[in-house]
């Protein structure tokens, strides 16, 4: 550190920045390793290796030209994992388009919000999955893609409420080339790949060379304090060094195989699986759309899968699986577990019964492409579970004063700020939201309160923003009350979190009903579900008469959450 005094650190490195853009390296890695396999989609059944993975990125970047999409075109994918969505990210990058990850938990107004803050021109879906009929909304939402003419060419399907949205093509995961039209306004995906037969690969290499490094690729869904989500900006520089460094930091080469529990939507997923591969020449091991436990170990058995990432919950639930005796995990051996605290005795269950004896505990967040922090192998245990780390190399990290943003002495409590190539470009179309994210200097202020010792090493002590992390999620409850106070019972609503042994935080939400209403918990939680991702949605609704508020009228909530726990301790007695 350059002075012992001050909460700052800068980890300078022997390797330098990465200047390609994604499509380049991604071109780059697979002239190396053609025959090595690129995906595994157990629950598609195929596999691809590099060259073949080339291949098909190739015909989706025509497809997506010959359909009239340019660079600098927004194309959102509203989907679970499955190889085409890594595929499309990969050939937007090609062709110079930003992907916009929509969240597959979704609902109409939801996916609303996300389709007309970034202006997106065309949309990349299923058709369901579970209990979520993505072609169904669609039409629900936009009833144009019901009566609209089938065609290859963009700017067909005229929407009154997404003036932007040109195209929705829709493919099913389990025969993606057999798509079934499911109403005239779809293009399907075997008819976005016929699109781009006349599109020389010149064509493509061409549109490739154009993209600096500093471009968007990636906008990704994140809150602001207000609750309402921000687009935020990320670069080709931005994520594919973040990919690169987190790979040197884990020692990973094309003999990994990184098994993806995370969401592919999720920056967990987008840059620490998908370009964490690209920029070594590891293999992606998909166990199924979604986290299942018991999928997961089949897949890491199976594959010999070396990497595993998650968050906290994602590791109980497969140690806690009544079947997990039965599986050889030996071959594990790293792998990020961040989204919320791991405790000790997990930690240590993972090293010793899962055999992943270099997990690694993380922190970042998605302006910050997404990660920042992160322990090292030989950290001891206490390291590993009580900080985060120390800033990956070519960033910079210090604690400030929250009130006159002055760097604090080593071992104070402040706001946590981030420089580097990992900063967001900013929030799309939100010129005054980056302004008060990021200051003048560069500095990103990550809203998030912790100390640093004199190593570098953070510790998280809290947050300034009213977030709730449940399972990973981020849930910001003015988003919840919002919902809630649009019951017509509703007068007033106050959404908090507490502890929970297994989400590490679980939503609560105390209610106060017009007088005379005869509103059930179980009804207003029928209503948030027909508005909101079903992770946003309080397990808890206590109905008050009233709440502790400050004598100007404030809600208490950190006074909610103490009695909040008395309560429930009482009532499980």
């Amino acid at each position: 550190m350059g002075n012992s005094q001050k909460s700052y650190f800068h980890l300078g490195g022997s390797t330098p920045l990465l200047g390609d853009s994604i499509a380049t390296r991604f071109m780059q890695t697979a002239r190396l390793f053609g025959n090595q396999d690129a995906v595994v989609s157990c629950h598609q059944q195929r596999q691809l290796n590099y060259r073949e993975l080339a291949e098909l990125v190739d015909q989706i970047a025509a497809g997506l030209v010959g359909l009239g999409f340019q660079s600098g075109d927004r194309i959102g994918i509203w989907s679970t994992n499955q190889i085409e969505w890594y595929a499309l990210q990969l050939a937007c990058a090609r062709i110079g388009a930003i992907l916009v990850n929509i969240n597959p938990a979704y609902r109409p107004g939801e996916l609303a919000y996300a389709l007309q803050k970034s202006e997106v021109s065309g949309l990349v879906t299923i058709p369901a999955f579970r209990s979520s009929h993505y072609v169904e909304m669609l039409l629900e939402l936009i009833p144009e893609l019901g009566n609209s003419a089938p065609g290859s060419q963009r700017g067909d399907l005229s929407c009154a409420d997404f003036p932007a949205l040109k195209q929705v093509i829709v493919f099913d995961p389990s025969a993606p080339q057999q798509t079934n039209r499911p109403a005239d306004g779809f293009t399907t995906w075997q008819e976005l790949l016929a699109a781009g037969a006349a599109i020389a690969s010149a064509t493509l290499d061409e549109l490739t060379d154009a993209i600096d490094c500093d471009d968007p690729t990636n906008i990704q869904y994140t809150s602001g304090t207000t609750g309402s989500p921000k687009a935020v900006v990320l670069s080709h520089h931005n994520i594919l060094n973040n990919a690169w460094f987190a790979a040197q930091s884990m020692e990973i080469s094309e003999h990994d195989r990184v098994c993806v529990t995370v969401p592919f939507y999720h920056c967990f997923g987008t840059v620490l699986c998908n370009l964490l591969a690209v920029t070594t020449g590891a293999a992606l091991v998909l166990p199924a759309e979604h986290f299942d436990p018991l999928a997961t170990l089949t897949a890491v058995e199976r594959e010999r899968c070396t990497l595993l990432h998650g968050v906290p919950t994602m590791f109980i639930a497969q140690l806690e699986h009544p079947q997990f005796a039965r599986f050889d995990v030996s071959s594990l051996r790293t792998g990020i577990m961040a989204g919320a605290p791991c405790p000790a005795p997990l930690m240590r269950r993972v090293i010793d019964e899962m055999h992943v004896s270099d997990i690694l505990i993380g922190y970042g967040q998605t302006e910050a492409s997404p990660l920042t922090h992160l322990t090292r192998s030989t950290d001891s245990l206490e390291r590993r579970t009580e900080t985060v780390g120390c800033n990956l190399p070519h960033q910079e990290v210090k604690v400030v004063d929250v009130e006159n943003g002055r760097t604090v002495a080593v071992g104070e409590v402040g706001e946590i700020c981030f420089r580097g190539y990992h900063v967001m470009s900013g929030y799309y179309g939100d010129a005054d939201a980056t302004a008060e994210s990021i200051n003048a200097h560069g500095w990103l202020a990550s809203g998030d309160l912790g100390t640093m010792d004199e190593a570098g090493y953070v510790k998280i002590t809290g947050r300034r923003k009213d977030m709730v992390i449940r399972g990973g999620e981020n849930i910001y409850p003015a988003e919840v009350e919002e919902v809630m106070f649009s019951h017509p019972d509703v007068v007033e609503a106050a959404v908090f979190g507490i502890v929970d042994e297994f989400y590490g935080e679980e939503l609560v939400a105390w209610v106060k009903r017009i007088d005379d209403s005869s509103l059930t918990t179980d009804q207003l939680r029928d209503h948030c579900r027909q508005q909101l991702a079903h992770f946003k949605v309080p397990k808890n609704i206590r109905f008050v008469t009233e709440f502790p508020m400050t004598v100007t009228g404030k809600l208490q909530k950190f006074v909610m959450r103490e009695q909040e726990a008395e309560l429930q301790a009482t009532e499980a007695a």
